[in-house]
């Protein structure tokens, strides 16, 4: 999950190495003349457009874009815009609508703007000038129909999505769309375009040049690597959606990876900025989307910021930050059940912050984006699970899904919880070695837009990598070439079960009379999700013990309880995922 509790959070932005046709919002707040703001209004329920508009205005508002499906609009506003709105009964809620673009790689590097997320900073930053003698198998090589880099796709192997296994008897149809709610879809890389639906596919943000206090950063939009703020549907600017993408449908095409459902199609749904933040309206534009126009299956490895955890009550927040997530999770919660109701099946990255979501906990990233400086996270002690609810992993209807490493432990950083976990898969674990050393083929691999590797010095002048966690595949005859990079992650996880669902409505689904392609009721994906999952018991003690040597010598330890029994836990849900059993092999 990017930035996760659970991306995703869903990331944390899963981790480089540890790695989540509306209009789109608009900019962002507390930078003009006269203090305005954007804001996300929930309207109460019932409520008409007319009366809500009438409600927006009386406030002082000014409504852009409106969401009627599911009574949610983005406004315009000065600074005292949601007092005066908690007097107006058409309006439930608001919430700061926060946008934010990329920021230039000197003040990224420093932690300005961009989401943090330690794994993935301490992955790339050894990962440069390394041994990178060790060269992956060629085009041809292995067993008929695997791809090049097949052998070193431990993650396919774990689930049963091999030659050998699932691609045997069922790859998935081009009838099922599967949507990708992330930062964006490289839509040309080579391992995704013959599944990239481009008809479908929207972008539901616009990068903004303003850091997190608001202060514009010139030039920031043209030094993307496509030098515009307002991106195709195509494009992936950090390299978090492509990789899940890969991850769910890259073809079987004699080109690097095969995805977990190698022959469905990919929608790019964008929700996630460059920087790797997901604010609500993007999400709910996103999910009703989804609904409206026939998707399968979602794959959210995020959490909607800037709140990890939204809650009801909590004494540390102020009547305002209180307000402003009770808004968050009822609007999210109205979107995911519209798109649920639907035939869209959900799936979410349980997030990568190491803790039981079922316990008492502290939160001290929250909240993580502020217009004004000095306003981004306070520690909040003694959360309620109860009352503080991570969105979208935590919403009904919502599949949550844990990640294990190599060995099929759950991953060190993954969230956990008996009765939040449903099911678990690798998304890896480069700790996950005989010496608790890391080894950075431990984490997951999938495609890597060739455009973000040369803006990052990660392949030289002749196209090849210099980084150890990216990987260069080319077809046999050596002329169409792509790229990809290992990454960890619940962002990596949840991809996964997200391709098995998407195989489940391949096999079962049944002609979609309204939307054209399959469908299933996703009650029935995620009984037989469940189901299909091999149970995997608690380790013995249930109080495991991780150790990590870091590159720097240093050790590491945490100790992380799982309750419950073999068919049913809090590290695995109801097990670990299986493309082959879920298809009835």
């Amino acid at each position: 999950m990017l930035k996760m509790r659970s991306i995703a959070a869903a990331s944390v932005f899963a981790l480089a190495l540890t790695a989540l046709a509306a209009a789109p919002a608009g900019a962002v707040t507390g930078s003009g003349a006269d203090d305005e703001r954007e804001y996300v209004v929930l309207f109460a329920e019932g409520v008409s457009s007319a009366d809500a508009r009438a409600a927006v205005e009386a406030a002082g508002g000014t409504v852009v874009t409106e969401n009627d499906a599911v009574g949610v609009a983005t406004v315009t506003a000065g600074a005292d815009f949601a007092a005066a709105a908690a007097g107006q009964a058409a309006i439930e809620g608001t919430a700061q609508n926060r946008v934010i673009g990329d920021v230039p790689e000197a003040r990224a590097a420093n932690g300005e703007a961009r989401k943090a997320d330690a794994v993935e900073q301490e992955t790339r930053a050894a990962g440069k000038g390394i041994d990178l003698s060790r060269k992956g198998p060629k085009p041809g090589k292995g067993k008929p129909s695997a791809e090049p880099l097949a052998s070193l796709q431990w993650d396919m192997q774990q689930i049963g999505a091999t030659v050998d296994g699932s691609y045997k008897w069922e790859k998935g149809s081009k009838k099922v769309r599967v949507a990708i709610l992330d930062t964006g879809v490289d839509g040309t890389h080579p391992d995704i375009a013959p599944n990239f639906d481009a008809k479908l596919s929207r972008n539901f943000t616009v990068d903004v040049p303003f850091d997190a206090n608001g202060v514009e950063v010139d030039g920031a939009c043209e030094d993307d690597p496509d030098g515009s703020c307002e991106d195709a549907a195509n494009v992936d600017e950090n390299g978090h959606g492509t990789h899940v993408a890969s991850t769910i449908g890259s073809p079987i095409n004699g080109i690097g990876v095969a995805g977990v459902a190698p022959n469905v199609s990919l929608v790019n749904l964008r929700a996630g900025q460059d920087s790797g933040y997901f604010f609500l309206q993007p999400s709910i534009d996103a999910l009703t989307y989804a609904g409206r126009n026939g998707i399968d299956v979602v794959n959210m490895s995020y959490y909607v910021d800037p709140w990890l955890f939204n809650c009801s009550s909590h004494p540390a927040d102020s009547p305002a930050d209180q307000q402003e997530q009770q808004t968050i999770v009822t609007a999210m919660q109205r979107a995911l059940d519209y798109a649920r109701n639907r035939g869209v099946t959900l799936v979410a990255a349980a997030g990568n912050g190491a803790t039981d979501y079922t316990k008492v906990i502290s939160d001290t990233g929250s909240p993580d984006f502020a217009d004004v400086p000095g306003e981004v996270a306070y520690t909040r002690d003694l959360l309620d699970p109860d009352s503080c609810i991570s969105m979208p992993s935590e919403g009904d209807g919502v599949i949550s899904v844990s990640s294990t490493g190599i060995s099929k432990r759950k991953a060190y950083y993954s969230d956990y919880g008996n009765g939040y976990v449903d099911v678990a898969a690798p998304g890896g674990d480069v700790y996950d070695t005989a010496g608790n050393t890391r080894d950075i083929t431990r984490a997951t691999l999938a495609a890597y837009p060739q455009s973000l590797a040369e803006a990052n010095g990660e392949i030289d002048e002749n196209g090849e990598p210099t980084v150890n966690y990216v990987v260069k595949s080319c077809d046999a005859a050596g002329a169409n070439c792509g790229y990809y990079q290992y990454l960890q992650g619940t962002s990596m996880a949840s991809p996964h079960a997200a391709g098995v669902a998407a195989l489940i409505v391949s096999r079962y689904g049944l002609p979609d009379v309204l939307n054209g392609g399959k469908f299933l009721p996703p009650k029935a994906v995620e009984k037989i999700l469940a189901k299909s999952a091999v149970d995997t018991a608690c380790p013995v003690p249930a109080d495991f013990t991780y150790t990590r040597i870091t590159p720097a010598g240093a050790t590491l330890t945490a100790t992380h309880t799982c309750e419950g029994g073999t068919s049913s836990n809090g590290f695995y849900g109801a097990g670990i995922i299986n493309a082959a059993k879920a298809i009835g092999h």
